[in-house]
């Protein structure tokens, strides 16, 4: 970020805001900072030197500079968005009147659904070689995984004090530090006991439920390696990584189930919306399924 940029200290500002107040996650924090460097680059070429300068024209401006230079559409609603979330913010700190990003249009973007393994594919990675202690603590890290569909910040994250094996129930910290007991399932349960009866040859640092083999808690890296390395050695078919084990997870609980707030609930997604796009993931299978089978399924064809 240009230092020397009057637009700067704003910037700074609502970072911290972010940082502190909103305490969005690291990840979330570096991505505001990336777009909002990149804007602040493109406002300072447009000689622009007050954000309370900056009006409608000026933001369309900016999106078409940055479709000019290659930003695909999703990317442009990124950058758009983490705009608007500033200029909001500027709003309620009374250094704009008014935000002029508000009418500015989002690039559609084509909704991609989440990928997941099914069943059979699932209980092929989990047929785990056992002779290994780091074996035990992947089947162990898989298993509750798939079992309580976490994301993979939520795995890495629990400590030992986190669990409650006799009621079957993890205790996790969710985006935004949203707190959350989720059910683990006996299989679950039966395999991480499996791995704290070997835990301790690793000579644990702290309380990190997952170690690595030096002792200190596994990385969420070390984690996406070995599930992917796992994938490979069990013959799935498809790429195994953390995100798709909770996309399975949710896809396979709403086919059973067909209950979205409790799915919601047990993602901890914060809105009904987000977790909605498993039923046209579910709608998808099944359409495939009717177009497959159904002798009257030849929509379109002569």
């Amino acid at each position: 970020m240009n230092n020397a940029s009057p637009l700067q200290s704003a910037v700074e500002g609502f970072l911290r805001y972010l940082k502190v107040e909103r305490q969005l996650s690291p990840l979330t924090q570096k991505s505001y900072a990336h777009q909002l460097t990149v804007l602040v680059a493109l406002a300072d070429e447009m000689k622009i030197a007050d954000w309370a300068k900056l009006d409608a024209a000026h933001v369309r401006s900016l999106a078409a500079r940055s479709r000019r230079a290659g930003l695909q559409p999703a990317s442009l609603a990124l950058r758009l968005s983490a705009l608007r979330s500033f200029l909001d913010w500027l709003v309620s700190q009374g250094q704009l009147k008014a935000n002029p990003a508000k009418g500015i249009a989002t690039p559609r973007t084509p909704r991609h659904l989440p990928k997941n393994i099914d069943v059979d594919e699932v209980n092929q990675l989990l047929e785990i070689d056992l002779n290994d202690p780091l074996a035990v603590r992947d089947r162990a890290m898989l298993e509750i995984m798939y079992g309580a569909g976490l994301r993979l910040s939520e795995l890495v994250g629990i400590d030992c004090r986190h669990l409650d094996l006799a009621s079957g129930e993890v205790w996790v910290v969710g985006k935004g530090s949203k707190e959350r007991r989720l059910p683990i399932g006996g299989t679950a349960v039966s395999w991480i006991e499996h791995w704290l009866a070997l835990r301790e040859l690793f000579a644990p640092d702290d309380d990190a439920l997952f170690l690595s083999n030096q002792g200190k808690r596994i990385s969420a890296r070390n984690v996406q390696k070995r599930f992917a390395e796992w994938g490979v050695k069990q013959g799935v078919n498809s790429h195994i990584h953390p995100h798709k084990l909770r996309h399975s997870f949710a896809t396979h609980m709403l086919e059973s189930s067909g209950d979205l707030r409790a799915v919601q609930e047990l993602l901890g997604h914060a809105n009904l919306s987000t977790t909605q796009i498993y039923t046209h993931l579910d709608f998808q299978h099944l359409a495939s399924v009717y177009d497959a089978a159904h002798p009257r399924a030849k929509r379109g064809k002569s």
